[in-house]
């Protein structure tokens, strides 16, 4: 399912509304209105030629670049699939110790006074001996160790290490080595990636093409996304606004500081940071200018809707609802779309459909 905006700020709303942050139903298919005697906020029951004079929106004439697959790209992600997918069965190296400019894969438990701290365990790490990654003594420590060993490495904390608790305290690293990787020298073993377990790669030409396959899927869609935008772009440049419904923009703005704050608590950091971090913006700024872009994007494309005869059914929207509850194993809608209310969703399928009309119909030069 495409996002109801496109780029970053598209997540904001989608997760919103997908989290069940939307208007309440009412029960009777109209969602919520705003306060008593004022307009609907649901943009199918809503007046919106009085607030939106459409430009054209039929032949649109955008310029896209478009996306191709970069040669680097395409050998670095080889390359990390190739050794990304060694173990210590298929192709880690396991009869010898570990050497100064190994890299090798290998599980570590950080300790002070028997109590493991924080950032001080992992699994699965690649490490290169010598690169200093790590606090003094800790590469040093693992040369010589064999593949399948577990050794404890009596380590100090440099007295300068930044403001934590741990600056020049002594800690015990349990550190196990998983293997050593074979050298990235771009030579690939087929008998390896044959036991990869990826389905039709057998050799490396094959993961090449699986590499090849990954990326250029991408690149569509990122060519796509490009010409939604550009198509966005145009068509919101042709209208006129008299004015927008507060209550529409209030909505907006409720939805996605509920969204953002949510984010940004996942993060550890307040709705500002989050905003500023992202946006260069603090949050009510950022929510005021946003509210208000959307409010327009969908006023305007309700307009559409309604001239083109592209209004989603109430028949329409429960076979669309159906169809995306069965895919994710729910046995009912209402199971699959929780509180959330099915105008958001009308409004949310409405959004791709009238996008879709609107590509279709424009005129697109590849740069």
């Amino acid at each position: 399912m495409k996002k109801k905006t496109l780029g970053l700020l598209a997540a904001i709303l989608s997760v919103c509304m997908l989290a069940g942050c939307g208007a309440e139903d009412t029960g009777d298919g109209t969602g919520a209105a705003t306060d008593a005697g004022t307009e609907s906020t649901t943009l199918k029951d809503m007046d919106v030629d009085k607030y939106v004079t459409l430009g054209e929106y039929k032949g649109l004439a955008v310029s896209v670049d478009t996306v191709e697959v970069d040669e680097d790209e395409w050998d670095t992600l080889v390359n990390n699939v190739y050794y990304g997918n060694i173990t210590p069965e298929n192709g880690g190296i396991m009869d010898r110790a570990v050497e100064t400019g190994d890299t090798v894969n290998i599980d570590y438990e950080g300790k002070k006074d028997d109590v493991a701290f924080d950032g001080g365990t992992a699994q699965g790490y690649d490490l290169t001996i010598g690169s200093g990654s790590f606090i003094a003594g800790f590469e040093d420590g693992l040369i010589g160790v064999m593949p399948g060993e577990t050794v404890d490495l009596d380590l100090t904390f440099p007295e300068n290490y930044g403001n934590s608790d741990l600056a020049g305290q002594a800690v015990v690293f349990t550190v196990t080595v998983n293997y050593i990787q074979p050298a990235q020298d771009g030579e690939f073993s087929d008998e390896i990636i044959s036991n990869f377990g990826i389905d039709g790669v057998t050799n490396e030409e094959e993961l090449r093409q699986y590499a090849y396959d990954y990326l250029n899927e991408n690149a569509q869609q990122n060519y796509e996304t490009n010409v939604q935008q550009a198509v966005m772009d145009a068509f919101m440049a042709n209208n006129t606004f008299t004015s927008v419904p507060e209550a529409l923009v209030q909505k907006y703005s409720d939805a996605a500081e509920s969204s953002i704050t949510s984010m940004a608590s996942a993060y550890g950091v307040d709705g500002d940071t989050f905003t500023q971090y992202y946006y260069g913006q603090d949050l009510a700024t950022f929510l005021s200018t946003y509210a208000e872009q959307t409010a327009k994007q969908d006023i305007a494309l309700q307009a559409v809707a309604n001239k083109e005869n592209l209004n989603i059914s109430d028949e329409e929207l429960d076979q669309m609802l159906q169809d995306r509850a069965t895919a994710a194993g729910y046995d009912t809608i209402e199971e699959y779309i929780g509180e959330t209310s099915r105008e958001d969703y009308r409004e949310y399928f409405l959004y791709d459909k009238v996008l879709d009309y609107l590509v279709e119909n424009a005129q697109i030069t590849n740069n």
